[in-house]
């Protein structure tokens, strides 16, 4: 269409704007398929052995005065190392989580097996987790929702065994950094025992899976302790494991900590990082 100046205006066309807006809706339920099945993806899974499973679906949670978490590699190979080398142990289960990290693996794998739990053959009271893997945010809440819906509650004690660098500890005197592996603790409210380390100094914060434990357990009035270790170290150490031991022989007899593990073993979780320089080839 022309006016009288000469100028091309569009002509409006209702069935042009019907046909955009079909598009767009094509897209937004697309879009909306996709969330869907990423939603879907991204959700954590607990797999139980039969006999545990069944249990559950009848309505019985698992008994459980103890529950021992510990996430990072120095943690979970400290538990490796010094406990669980013993015949006392059964595996009961596995979590799998599906993430920007783990996208690229398929099946069963080390990712869905790096989050493992382990339960003590003359003692079902006692439960073990390692994990290992990646938990981004959005899975937090859905994973400690979910282990904590397995587990009874009343008389419950949890223990955090967590893993940390050294670089992200602010403290005022930058000499208490030398001493590196150190602990720190943090408790909820109703935690009436006595930590084995001072306490975490502010404005130092936990994060992660450690920190969403901590919430739901001073949430729900589960009495929890996290420890946290400082380590300078990249990777699996022997110093750094040993850390840990005062946090774990507190329980007394609950667990048994071998405080003389064989070389053997220590070698066996232990890897040596080669050091290879970042200029040269």
């Amino acid at each position: 269409m022309a006016t009288f100046f000469g100028e091309v205006l569009s002509a409006y066309s209702r069935a042009v704007e019907e046909e955009e807006d079909d598009e767009d809706l094509e897209e937004n339920e697309e879009d909306e398929q996709i969330r869907r099945e990423l939603e879907e993806k991204r959700e954590v899974h607990l797999h139980w052995r039969p006999e545990v499973s069944e249990s559950l679906r009848s309505g019985n949670k698992l008994q459980c005065s103890d529950f021992v978490l510990a996430v990072g590699h120095n943690a979970a190979r400290f538990l490796s190392v010094y406990v669980l080398t013993s015949a006392n142990w059964d595996t009961v289960g596995h979590a799998s989580v599906w993430n920007e990290r783990s996208r690229a693996v398929t099946g069963q794998t080390n990712e869905e097996s790096a989050c493992i739990f382990y339960r003590h053959k003359d003692n079902p009271s006692v439960v073990i987790c390692q994990v290992t893997c990646y938990i981004a945010e959005d899975q937090l809440f859905q994973w400690t929702e979910k282990v904590f819906d397995c587990l009874q509650h009343r008389e419950l004690n949890v223990t955090v065994l967590s893993d940390s660098s050294v670089a992200d500890y602010k403290t005022a005197d930058y000499l208490c950094t030398s001493s590196a592996p150190f602990l720190r603790s943090i408790h909820t409210g109703t935690f009436s025992g006595q930590p084995v380390c001072q306490a975490l100094e502010q404005p130092n914060i936990i994060t992660g899976l450690p920190a969403a434990v901590l919430n739901h357990c001073q949430v729900h009035r589960i009495a929890t302790v996290v420890y946290q270790c400082y380590s300078d170290v990249i990777g699996p150490d022997s110093v750094t494991m040993e850390t840990y031991k005062p946090a774990l022989t507190k329980l007394g007899k609950s667990i048994q900590v071998d405080c003389s593990p064989s070389t053997d073993i220590l070698r066996k979780f232990v890897k040596t990082t080669d050091i290879q320089s970042n200029l040269y080839i």
